[in-house]
């Protein structure tokens, strides 16, 4: 039986609305998310366990001490200032080089990378609890010798790079998955299979060697998150050659999809990895809202027998999967296909 991890205080963050096109829209980053994927756990018969709060150690392995206490404390601060009860950015740097921010709004501008990741008084709890699920996975998987482990991760994580929110997302927990699974193994892969590219986490790791980073996704050029994600976007230092990106043109259903997995499977088997972070986004789906891509559900069950046999100890962390009528069969369909090409 698969472990899965996931906290009801992960449904206390509720981000409400961000801008898009010059309107102001519905965040599709909601609690029901994991109403439904809770549902999809049930039907397989596990029961998530709440995980441990492992404290700010492993987080702080990935994210800077600034970044951390801005989460922890800017909406107690930007209401002390005035501010509405939401924290959203309206200003950004050029760059992040120059003195640290003193005020609420500058500092919000600095640590806030778009209006996708706005932050109420229960962000940063439900935040922190979602890193744990990931943390508690990961240990599972380095201290008991599992073969896998699933952590239901909301709010998700791939696009938070070390000091930056964006696109739903606060803490990288998939990198900070790595992060602990690193502790034991000498060489860790993140593959990356969300709709998006997972411009955080390569962030994160694009000088190191140590830590692989594969993300297959649509196309930057004319998706989410537009800047990043680009084919020939490799590393730098000690890193390149360590990052690899495999964007696809929108509308690709399951055929292009696999095709690029398969590509991406050959480096990881090149690079010889000891243990495996999935960051599983099912926001690829024909019937997701975002629309990017059109994997069938058949599909997703397809990509988890490929990954289940690379063979390596894997964490899954939930990334993006948005509320549609097939959000938790694909779930089903992805943790039962990768559970049966184990066994």
């Amino acid at each position: 039986m698969m472990h899965a991890y996931f906290s009801p205080d992960q449904m206390l963050h509720h981000g409400q609305t961000f801008m898009v096109g010059g309107e102001r829209k519905p965040i599709p980053e909601v609690p029901e998310r994991a109403e439904i994927l809770n549902s999809a756990l049930a039907k397989l018969a596990i029961t998530p366990q709440n995980p441990a709060d492992f404290g700010l150690e492993p987080i702080a392995q990935v994210h800077s001490p600034e970044y951390l206490r801005f989460l922890e404390n800017i909406h107690r601060d930007w209401r002390a200032a005035g501010g509405a009860e939401i924290v959203v950015p309206h200003i950004h740097p050029f760059d992040r080089t120059g003195p640290y921010p003193q005020t609420p709004a500058a500092q919000a501008g600095f640590h806030l990378g778009d209006t996708s990741c706005p932050v109420s008084a229960t962000t940063w709890q439900s935040a922190r609890s979602s890193a744990n699920c990931a943390v508690a996975a990961a240990r599972h998987v380095r201290d008991d010798d599992a073969s896998c482990a699933y952590a239901l991760c909301r709010p998700p994580g791939h696009h938070a790079s070390r000091e930056i929110a964006g696109g739903f997302c606060y803490l990288n927990n998939s990198a900070i998955a790595a992060r602990q699974l690193r502790e034991r193994f000498g060489r860790i892969a993140i593959l990356d299979i969300d709709l998006h590219h997972g411009n955080g986490t390569q962030h994160i790791f694009y000088d190191c060697d140590d830590v692989l980073t594969l993300s297959i996704h649509a196309d930057p050029a004319q998706f989410y998150p537009f800047y990043w994600g680009h084919a020939h976007e490799r590393g730098t230092g000690q890193g390149l050659g360590y990052n690899h990106n495999f964007p696809l043109p929108l509308g690709s259903g399951d055929d292009v999809f696999l095709a690029a997995l398969d590509r991406a499977n050959g480096i990881i088997n090149h690079y010889a990895p000891d243990a495996l972070v999935l960051a599983c986004g099912l926001d690829a789906s024909c019937d997701d809202p975002f629309g990017g891509l059109t994997v069938s559900t058949d599909g997703f069950g397809k990509i988890a027998r490929k990954i289940s046999l690379i063979g390596l100890p894997t964490v899954i962390v939930q990334e993006g999967g948005y509320v549609s009528p097939t959000l938790a069969n694909n779930l089903v369909q992805f943790l039962e296909s990768f559970a049966e090409a184990r066994s």
